[in-house]
């Protein structure tokens, strides 16, 4: 694909006033930094539907935002000076620049962002200002650097993306170009190398979409000419039509997911995802590097100075965590399941896109407290709706939503008093944090799963503050006893016995409680765990992969066994967990 032939996109043609800034300077550095993360929150959807490589899980835009929200975090703790709120110190903002990205890079994306900033951030902080021939020769370092994280690099990402970028800088330089004509034909090689990307990569070609960690690297040239020239930034990617009208239309990983789910050498793609940062001595990673080069695929180690930020897709967790341990000292080690984390992102997407609201009313009132709730599944949707909840997000497990997501929920509802339903441990913190950005009254109650959402809403009285709705709502999901069944994703020994892949496990609050070769057996052991003397209604969810066989096994087993206790079976279509269950 190429641009030569179509017309420059805005930040080509639309000009405001230039600021005829001459270098970049600490100040500018830092205006960049916050433009390029404020771009990026923008965009971080679109981000999230381009992301088909190495793994369709759509987080590339939320991945490179949170790498930038580090950045500003780590800048803000520098004193204020000048008219665009730099430190004025070139070498304490790059440095905080270098340090914040490396600190706070998540997932593929931001580990190689942060090496381009990296790269750009050690050529400047030596500088007083940086003129066009620093500008070229901070480009080519980012660009270096991050080519020289990635264990195997593939062409057709962010890699040839910032390649391209920094060799128009240099040429720009080579004709005399200014600091505006060396950042300008970055801009336009980024682009048009963005555009070829389809050409080089057979997955991004397969799904229709151009590379999404290439297509965020853009709005940091964007950002650097509308700091430097005072242009506007876009106000959509400049993307080839038919790509902007498909992540426009809707999600586009659940199309791609089959092709993408195979790394460029072919075979299938590993199953996790391992960061950690390693605390260890330079001259040991090259051989720690050479352990990961055998253990998985998307390597990237960035870091030095005894510290080094270290991701990986591997189907050997141990093993990748143990090469760690014998050459430092690892922490803040994530592992995520790459498989469960597509799954449920199509899921989550696919809600999203239908957009649900509960069905309209002549009666409605406007309440004097609203409930927002958090669930995945148009069953659950459904359930939520038939409890009073009328203002929903989708999010789960691995596909958390953002503050942002919930925060534009809250601030849609009519009511001035709001209590939001997390669901789910990983999202409370997110919730509290929107309940402090709102403009009204929000109460969290921490609900960690459907089940306490649902009971938390036995007590909700929209004609009721939000202070006493929250509190008996809290009680209410104190009381109840939850507990999900799924399929074990590793093998690993627990006090209900020896887990195999594949099997299934029903879990509560406390960990794994039974397990079992079918999906009925897990279930009734779970229940055998948690039910007890005074327990009077078992709610069975059933999500994908339950069946109506298996159900009647387990109801069967309830009458006979507790033939005391009311059992209620309500479909959810949530994935993952085919049986959700509360007790009561």
């Amino acid at each position: 694909m190429s641009r030569r032939d179509l017309p420059l996109g805005r930040a080509d043609t639309r000009k405001t006033t230039p600021v005829a800034t001459k270098l970049l300077g600490a100040p500018e550095i830092v205006a960049t930094m916050l433009v390029f993360r404020d771009a990026l929150h923008v965009h971080q959807a679109t981000l999230n539907r381009l992301n088909v490589f190495p793994v369709p899980d759509g987080d590339t835009g939320t991945n490179m935002l949170l790498t930038m929200e580090a950045v500003a975090r780590e800048m803000a703790e520098h004193p204020a000076d000048g008219e665009r709120g730099g430190s004025g110190h070139m070498a304490e903002i790059c440095g905080a620049v270098a340090h914040g990205s490396l600190m706070g890079a998540r997932g593929n994306s931001g580990v190689i962002l942060c090496q381009v900033l990296r790269g750009i951030a050690t050529t400047f902080a030596s500088l007083a200002g940086a003129d066009g021939p620093d500008v070229a020769v901070a480009l080519d370092a980012g660009s270096r650097s991050a080519r020289e994280a990635v264990l195997r690099p593939a062409e057709g990402t962010i890699l040839t993306v910032a390649a391209c970028a920094a060799q128009a800088a240099r040429a720009a330089v080579v004709a005399r170009a200014d600091l505006v004509g060396v950042l300008d034909a970055a801009r336009n090689a980024a682009v048009e190398a963005l555009w070829s990307t389809p050409t080089l990569l057979a997955v991004l070609a397969e799904a229709g979409v151009v590379d999404a960690g290439g297509a965020g690297l853009v709005l940091l040239y964007d950002a650097l000419l509308n700091v430097v020239d005072g242009r506007p930034m876009p106000d959509a990617l400049e993307l080839p039509e038919d790509v902007a009208q498909l992540v426009s239309a809707g999600p586009v990983t659940a199309a791609a997911a089959a092709s993408a789910g195979r790394e460029h050498g072919g075979g299938p793609s590993p199953r996790y995802e391992v960061m950690y940062f390693l605390a260890a001595e330079d001259d040991l990673v090259p051989a720690f590097k050479d352990v990961w080069a055998g253990l998985g695929d998307s390597i990237v180690v960035v870091g030095g100075n005894g510290l080094w930020n270290c991701h990986i897709h591997t189907d050997d967790v141990g093993a990748a965590i143990e090469a760690a341990l014998d050459t430092g000292r690892p922490r803040e080690i994530r592992v995520t399941d790459l498989a469960e984390q597509v799954e449920e992102e199509r899921w989550v997407r696919e809600a999203a896109a239908r957009r649900p609201v509960a069905p309209p009313s002549p009666a409605d009132k406007v309440p004097v407290t609203a409930v927002v709730a958090v669930g995945t599944g148009e069953g659950i949707h459904r359930i939520f709706y038939s409890l009073g909840a009328r203002h929903l997000v989708a999010g789960g497990q691995s596909m958390n939503p953002s503050t942002r997501d919930i925060l534009e929920v809250i601030e849609s509802t009519p009511a001035q008093q709001v209590v939001v339903l997390p669901n789910n441990s990983n999202i409370i913190p997110v919730a509290r944090q929107a309940a402090e950005l709102a403009a009204k009254q929000v109460f969290v109650v921490p609900t960690r799963g459907v089940q306490e959402g649902f009971a938390a809403l036995l007590e909700y009285d929209p004609s009721s503050s939000g202070e006493d709705n929250a509190r008996l709502m809290e009680e209410a999901a104190h009381r109840v006893l939850a507990g999900e069944v799924t399929r074990a994703v590793r093998a690993t020994t627990c006090a209900a016995g020896k887990v195999a892949v594949g099997d299934f496990i029903g879990l509560s609050r406390a960990g794994i409680e039974s397990v079992g070769k079918g999906l009925a057996d897990a279930t009734i052991g779970l229940l055998a765990v948690l039910l007890g003397p005074g327990h009077e209604i078992i709610t069975l969810v059933q999500g994908e992969g339950s069946t109506a066989a298996e159900t009647r096994r387990v109801t069967e087993w309830i009458r006979a066994v507790h033939p005391e206790v009311t059992v209620e079976l309500h479909h959810g279509g949530q994935p993952l967990y085919p049986y959700l269950v509360s007790i009561e």
